[in-house]
């Protein structure tokens, strides 16, 4: 008996450090470095490790992944930083201020912005997060302001002194404060939650809110007491790394320690904290080892993305347990910009038809006639013809997550094997636009099916974070032509199409954007209404029932990944010809993020939502002025998600049956009662 207990906690233990184990020996085997450089990996991973463990407290709490986590320690940071660089305070005095900032800004990002989200959806309070990070990077960015300087950088000395030599490496003071504080932090922290009647109600509260709430536990509060503690370990990080490697303080927060946490996570299964820490730590190694065997800490950086997300699918490929599921499931997003159709008794309104048919013609003589409105000059026209682009690889994205449930956020990869498949083409090979997008649709279609195939046994977060891993090996590395030379740089032609139609000019390719989009929302429509579309709403509504009708679900889940690859690339065809070049910086992680933030704000699932969610992001930026700009930051994304759950396309059915309703009272009382019985119903029959 005592060998089995011993043997189990032996197996217990190498389980746990086998993912660290694996990624140092790809430091030492691929990425070979001196012992000051894996002494500075551990400091830098040390410092991933106190913002990993703040996301994993905040998911415990809340069930979601907090994309603001490292902006949530950025802001205090920052501020801490500027009262020992501009205004003189002493390094303790400033620190205490910047930690009792911190905790308050968890509580009130915690009370006013995630409580708001309690009831919603969990993709409701992702996207929630990502717009509170975009507002609390712009609030860093302008901080500097409030001292009259414009620095952008900045680094901040220890209190003490201390240098010492490990190899060809200078360490200092603050490498040392990294290295005593961080494990400090981590274990106080740690002890909280596992030894104090605080720890067992947050744990308690974090497995069943409901129960808890139920047992007397305030559920809310010790949510805000999370957020805190969360915010409060990431500022503890930046602060720390102020003073090792500098802060972005006129600048914004890379993504690499974003995505060191969200790997540390994945290789942790998101509920093992020691290889959450440990795995931080072996990234940092690793992340340092690339530096040392780089030409430029640029290149370095564009690899360690690439290995990053290369460690994310690794990590959940490798997973034993399948069907694995998460707290963001298909569930999440059923409501959220669902197709409604007007109620049948409000639909016989003698008004509705005329008036639907009269918006119609009206929306295609404005599309049509825009190039040539007077206060619409030829940089809007160009702005118009990306907004139609870019609400095809919405519609991309609404196909796969708000009909199919399959939460991606690497969509912009799909778009950039498109882009760079149609570039190839008609430039060094004289293709017709035409077959050059169909191409690039069909090699978005198999790259798309690269993603699908793990889909089949992981759901919710864990895919979303695998699609974002593989955006970014995409982005950083396999497209990136720093490291390829076959990638194409110069200029893209745009050959007459079907060798007669020249459209050089820009109005001549907003017309052509403008006819893409009208395509892809015609055939996208076309598949809504057919068995396809019906048996995908239903796979995600219940997959369990629709397979007892005899629906594959492998089938399934395989064809939405390929629909969504093919619209996403096709797009991304258009995109680069309408650019004429490929850069790939507009592919990348920020910008899916910001994609998949703009199909929940329109309203995931619908031709309508799509569109809407395009113009609200790109409109926001383009042609937003002086104060009015602040709507195209996080605050913009915050207050539509709290006017508008269902995102701006269910706000539209809203506003239409209240008024039809009222329209209704006028003229024929009857019909409201009679639309509240007939609403289910129609919606249920498009369901079916």
């Amino acid at each position: 008996m005592e060998h089995r207990e011993s043997t189990a906690t032996a197996g217990i233990t190498i389980g746990w450090l086998l993912w660290p184990t694996i990624l140092i020996l790809v430091q030492q085997v691929l990425f070979p470095a001196p012992l000051g450089s894996i002494v500075q990996g551990c400091v830098l991973g040390l410092i991933t490790a106190l913002v990993t463990m703040g996301m994993f407290l905040v998911y415990r709490a809340n069930r979601v992944l907090n994309f603001s986590a490292g902006e949530l320690g950025l802001l205090p940071a920052v501020l801490a930083v500027l009262l020992i660089t501009e205004s003189g305070l002493s390094w303790y005095l400033s620190f205490g201020i910047g930690l009792v900032a911190s905790l308050a800004l968890g509580v009130a990002a915690e009370f006013l912005v995630i409580r708001r989200f309690f009831n919603s959806p969990r993709l409701v309070v992702t996207v929630a997060t990502i717009g509170l990070a975009q507002l609390l990077g712009v609030a860093a960015l302008f901080m500097p302001a409030w001292w009259n300087t414009k620095v952008q950088s900045q680094r901040i000395d220890a209190p003490f002194n201390l240098d010492f030599t490990i190899g060809v490496r200078v360490f200092t003071a603050d490498h040392v404060l990294v290295l005593v504080l961080a494990p400090l932090a981590i274990g106080a922290v740690g002890m909280l939650l596992r030894f104090t009647r605080l720890g067992v109600a947050i744990r308690a509260a974090a497995e069943i809110p409901s129960r808890a709430g139920l047992l007397g536990i305030p559920v809310k509060a010790l949510q805000s007491i999370v957020w805190s503690l969360a915010t409060g370990l990431a500022f503890l990080a930046l602060f720390l790394r102020a003073g090792v490697f500098g802060l972005p303080v006129g600048g914004l927060l890379g993504l690499l320690l974003l995505l060191r946490s969200l790997a540390s996570l994945m290789l942790g299964r998101l509920t093992h904290l020691p290889t959450m820490l440990a795995g931080s730590v072996a990234l940092g190694i690793l992340q340092e080892g690339v530096l040392w065997n780089s030409d430029s800490q640029t290149a370095a950086e564009a690899k360690m993305a690439g290995i990053t997300g290369l460690v994310i699918i690794a990590a959940l490929l490798a997973r034993r347990d399948r069907g694995l599921r998460s707290d963001i499931e298909a569930s999440g997003w059923q409501s959220v910009g669902d197709v409604r159709p007007i109620p049948d008794a409000l639909a016989s309104l003698p008004m509705v038809r005329p008036a639907r048919a009269i918006g119609a013609v009206f929306m295609a003589a404005l599309s049509l006639y825009a190039p040539y409105i007077g206060f619409i000059d030829t940089e809007d026209v160009l702005r118009l013809g990306v907004l139609y682009i870019f609400a095809i690889i919405l519609l991309s994205l609404g196909v796969l997550t708000g009909w199919a449930g399959q939460l991606s956020l690497g969509q912009m990869a799909f778009a950039a094997v498109g882009a760079v498949v149609s570039a190839e083409l008609t430039s060094a090979h004289g293709f017709d636009i035409i077959l050059a997008t169909l191409a690039a649709g069909a090699a978005g279609a198999v790259a798309s099916l690269v993603i699908g195939l793990p889909a089949l046994r992981l759901r919710g977060t864990y895919l979303a974070v695998t699609s974002l891993a593989f955006g970014l090996t995409v982005s950083q590395y396999l497209l990136n032509p720093r490291f390829f030379d076959w990638i194409p740089t110069d200029r893209v032609v745009r050959h007459p199409i079907l060798g007669r139609i020249n459209w050089e000019s820009s109005t001549a390719i907003y017309y052509v954007s403008l006819a893409g989009m009208c395509l892809a929302f015609l055939a996208v429509k076309g598949i809504r209404h057919s068995r396809t579309g019906r048996v995908l709403i239903a796979m995600r509504d219940n997959e369990n029932a629709t397979e007892s009708y005899g629906v594959s679900p492998t089938r399934a889940k395989l064809t939405a990944f390929a629909l969504s690859g093919f619209l996403a690339a096709a797009a991304g065809s258009l995109l680069v010809h309408h650019q004429q070049a490929f850069v790939i910086s507009g592919y990348d992680a920020q910008t899916s993020l910001g994609i998949f933030t703009a199909a929940v704000i329109g309203g995931m699932g619908s031709l309508l939502g799509s569109f809407l969610g395009a113009a609200f992001w790109f409109g926001t930026f383009f042609w937003l002025k002086g104060a009015w700009r602040i709507f195209a930051s996080g605050i913009g994304v915050l207050i539509v998600l709290l006017i508008a759950p269902s995102g701006l396309a269910g706000l539209w059915y809203d506003l239409r049956d209240l008024a039809l309703r009222k329209l209704a009272q006028r003229g024929a009382p009857s019909a409201t009662t009679d639309s509240d019985d007939a609403e289910p119903d129609r919606v249920g029959e498009v369901a079916a």
